[in-house]
């Protein structure tokens, strides 16, 4: 039965419900969504589902609390927080409501449950403590929507209800936003994996727009590249390609004479008409045509060969 109502706890939020109401209400958009401690409504019904509240875990009659003794846990023993469990139960749903193709359905559910949900799950259970972000601990999700809450001596009787909806609505976008990444990163992996295909033993990628690539070149071993080259608005991009998920190094950087210059400078510094930039980390350039663009690709690729960055590129 298609619920009426979406349940969740007054009072005081967190980012488990917040985000656990952003699924729900994208499966439910014509139930109302209500907040409240009332027995009244924390009793299972066939017209509602009850989440962070209930004192249950009863995915049958539609109940995913976290606080009660014997709380679910995940098969590594790692704790859900209600999020966690609507993700179970829901997620797979959402993501075909929002337009994933099947076939990325499994996907992106695993991908978005380890990289998003887990940590909100930890954090709300008091099994990660923000702190390991150090310095950036105040700027974690769990944390910044925390912020939205009302102030200790607020006096406004609904100043709860109204901060929770205003702190969803963020949420929402963040959800929103990182599925429709995903999404993207698997539509480009296909893409890029055909450049890929069509480069063959070149060192230089091109590509037909700009998209993420690095994912794609390493499941494809394409070890041997080591530029990308792509149309942009008005001109052309030329970017390395990082040697890792984390951090900047690069299999091979642009040439170090290139460093901070544009046009005419730039220009006489590689030989090539219609280059316009290079950023001083020599992580990206810029040319205004394609021509240009590959041309200082090849001479890229040369200085790297001669300086022996193919060969560590190579052996990763």
């Amino acid at each position: 039965m298609i619920p009426e109502f979406l349940v969740t706890h007054s009072g005081g939020f967190h980012a488990d419900e917040l985000l656990s109401s952003v699924i729900l209400t994208r499966l439910f958009p014509q139930a109302r969504l209500i907040r409240s401690r009332a027995p009244e409504w924390l009793a299972p019904g066939a017209d509602r589902i009850i989440y962070d509240v209930g004192g249950a875990y009863d995915p049958d009659a539609r109940i995913f609390d976290h606080h009660q003794r014997g709380a679910p846990l995940r098969d590594d023993g790692q704790p859900y927080s209600s999020f966690g469990l609507i993700w179970k139960h829901y997620g797979r749903d959402y993501l075909a409501a929002s337009g994933v193709p099947e076939a990325h359905v499994e996907t992106i559910h695993g991908s978005f449950d380890a990289s998003f949900v887990l940590p909100v799950d930890l954090v709300d259970n008091g099994a990660l403590s923000p702190a390991v972000a150090g310095k950036l601990a105040g700027l974690t999700l769990p944390a910044l929507l925390e912020t939205l809450k009302p102030v200790f001596d607020e006096t406004d009787p609904e100043a709860d209800d109204h901060a929770f909806h205003a702190a969803f609505a963020i949420a929402r976008s963040f959800v929103e936003a990182r599925i429709a990444q995903s999404a993207a990163k698997l539509r480009a992996e296909a893409l890029v994996h055909q450049a890929i295909v069509d480069a063959g033993e070149a060192r230089i990628l091109e590509l037909p727009m700009g998209m993420p690539f690095r994912p794609a070149i390493v499941k494809a071993g394409a070890d041997h590249l080591l530029f990308v080259v792509h149309p942009r608005d008005k001109d052309w991009c030329l970017t390395t390609i990082r040697r890792a998920d984390e951090g900047f190094e690069a299999r091979a950087d642009l040439p170090a004479a290139w460093a901070g210059l544009t046009n005419g400078d730039l220009e006489a510094a590689c030989g090539v008409k219609g280059a316009s930039f290079c950023h001083n980390g020599r992580f990206v350039a810029a040319a205004r045509t394609r021509e240009a663009a590959l041309a200082m690709a090849e001479l890229a690729v040369d200085e790297a060969v001669s300086a022996g960055s193919v060969e560590v590129a190579a052996a990763e």
